[in-house]
């Protein structure tokens, strides 16, 4: 599963640090789904899509070997 996170981080001015406080996680977690390590849950994804304001869609594709 490939994500724009990283992107939508930097239009949004937010660290890996911001954007784990606001969703509940830790930074680590962040990294690792930046860097397609971890796939988050439904409820983090979701998380996600509504502190950016975007579909989940937009933010997570998901991949044909998914």
């Amino acid at each position: 599963m490939k994500n724009s996170i990283k992107v939508e981080r930097a239009i949004h001015s937010l660290t890996q640090e911001d954007l784990a406080k606001e969703i509940g996680v830790s930074r680590q977690t962040i990294n690792a789904m930046e860097a397609n390590k971890y796939v988050p849950s439904t409820v983090l994804a979701l998380k996600i899509a509504r502190l950016f304001k975007k579909p989940v869609e937009e933010i997570f594709e998901l991949s044909e070997e998914d």
